[in-house]
């Protein structure tokens, strides 16, 4: 069956302006990085800046993506359960032209969520118990498109170097400022735009990083089309999760629901994803999943949530 045919000229516009995005972002993170280790430490800081930065990134390619999934305390999912949706990550490792089938794994959580860990020669996609029993296979083959499309692409290891990047500029500007005052003690006159620069890096840098998160999930999208042939089944998944749980699948943020448009979101609005995927315009069926069947997982071992309650006796409120 040949490969689904979608509007190319719209398709390398966004491949275009994500890959634009990508480099400015990356690239922006590494001069903050090393206008910090200057104003630190000199041109010596620029030396130990990618001293640690090498580390990191080292550091960061050797864990497993087992010990990630441990965090989750998610189990791998056997071949004969959820037989249909292993069935659509073969198929989806195929047409990615990926050396290794991702294993599938599942997170006992009523949250609607998945997500993707490894690299192309070892990777995984877990999907939890909420997200299996609110879609249906034509909305699951999008999300998982989606997922096996950050892990062709290297969105993982792109978004370890920003996060490298990030914490190193937070390290030194936090070392910067707790110098300030022995060098002001010591008579040593400090320019007030180094000042600013230590004060308002980590926020620079985390702004960059979640503009970074944005520019890879609309690369993953309309990867995750031309995977299926179907952006409508990504589209329609995507709305059914922002209307079961709002934007809560995107990040928990201490100030609650982030007004839109934002630059504190790691991923984009979901309208504006919505409609760039609808904008490509299919010249074939959907040519993995074409039915609204649903998937058919046993019986869910997430246990109950009870509604919060006051209990006088023990002075709060409890689940």
């Amino acid at each position: 069956m040949p490969p689904p045919r979608l509007d190319l000229a719209i398709r390398r516009s966004h491949d275009l302006r994500n890959a634009l995005h990508t480099v400015i972002l990356i690239g922006g993170s590494a001069i903050l990085l090393a206008l910090i280790a200057r104003t630190v430490f000199g041109w010596t800081g620029l030396v130990w800046a990618a001293i640690f930065g090498g580390f990191g990134l080292w550091t960061m390619g050797r864990v497993s993506p087992k010990m990630v999934l441990g965090l989750y305390k998610a189990r791998p999912l056997a071949p004969d359960e959820l037989p249909d949706v292993h069935r659509i990550v073969r198929e989806l490792a195929a047409r990615a032209d990926l050396p290794s089938v991702p294993q599938l794994y599942y997170v006992a959580s009523k949250m609607l969520n998945a997500f993707a860990v490894g690299t192309r020669q070892d990777s995984a996609i877990a999907v939890t118990d909420g997200l299996m029993r609110s879609m249906t296979m034509r909305q699951v083959a999008g999300i998982l498109a989606h997922e096996r499309s950050h892990i062709r692409s290297g969105d993982l290891k792109v978004m370890a170097i920003a996060d490298v990047l990030t914490r190193i500029t937070n390290f030194m500007s936090m070392l910067g400022l707790i110098g300030i005052p022995a060098l002001f003690g010591a008579g040593i006159d400090i320019p007030w735009l180094g000042i600013l620069l230590l004060i308002f890096a980590p926020t620079i840098g985390g702004l960059l990083q979640l503009g970074l998160s944005r520019t890879r999930e609309y690369d993953a999208d309309l990867d995750g089309a031309a995977l299926t042939g179907d952006p409508a089944g990504l589209a329609s998944a995507l709305d059914t999760l922002e209307r079961r749980q709002g934007r809560v699948w995107e990040g928990l943020f201490p100030a609650g629901r982030v007004p839109s448009p934002s630059l504190l979101r790691t991923h984009p609005a979901t309208k504006d994803r919505i409609a760039r995927l609808l904008a490509l315009t299919g010249e074939a069926e959907p040519q993995i999943v074409a039915s609204g069947a649903r998937p058919q997982p046993g019986p869910s071992i997430v246990p109950p949530i009870r509604n919060p309650h006051i209990h006088w006796r023990r002075m709060g409120i409890w689940y």
